[in-house]
């Protein structure tokens, strides 16, 4: 008896947590990152800049490139009338503009990525903090993101809240916001 009643207790205790747990309800979303991005009246202003930004480097190195062909072209004319040392000039001089202009654009390219990165940070905290405050509010325990996430399946119960995001950062939609149920 005294054995069977421990069997119980500790029966009990294992199962009461347990259902405690399970009674607890979690509330997943998912959104699609791109299209919210896409949506966002800043991304015209971050495109315009990065696209001047683009110009202005590309604009240096066809300066350089110019400069390098008008010496490469002089060089070509008068080598047979140069006297060695200064042919030897020449060419060190076109080596180090051939260089420099490799140097430039290792560079660019470079500063391309980091000029992407630190115009889109503001936009991107912006989305995150519109996330952050759908899921406070609509009482979402995870929302995943299907374009960023490794997530591979989601339930047809998972909510989209794509258009709740979009709604938040007074972006017009192309599809109705649907409400979240309350809990």
């Amino acid at each position: 008896m005294r054995h069977c009643t421990k069997t119980i207790i500790i029966a009990l205790l294992i199962a009461i947590p347990t259902l405690t747990f399970a009674q607890k309800s979690y509330k997943f979303g998912h959104l699609n990152s791109e299209e919210i991005l896409k949506s966002l009246p800043d991304m015209d202003s971050v495109q315009t800049k990065m696209q001047k930004y683009v110009k202005d480097l590309q604009d240096g190195l066809e300066t350089m490139q110019v400069e390098y062909n008008k010496k490469l072209e002089e060089y070509v004319k008068g080598k047979e009338t140069m006297v060695d040392l200064v042919k030897q000039g020449k060419e060190k001089e076109l080596q180090t503009m051939q260089q420099n202009i490799q140097e430039y654009q290792e560079n660019a390219q470079q500063k391309m990525q980091q000029r992407q990165v630190e115009l889109m940070q503001p936009v991107r905290d912006k989305v995150k903090k519109a996330i952050s405050d759908i899921g406070k509010e609509q009482g979402f325990t995870y929302i995943f993101d299907t374009v960023t996430g490794s997530l591979a399946y989601f339930s047809s119960e998972s909510q989209d809240v794509t258009e709740l995001v979009k709604q938040k950062l007074n972006v017009k939609s192309t599809k109705p916001a649907v409400a979240a149920p309350k809990k």
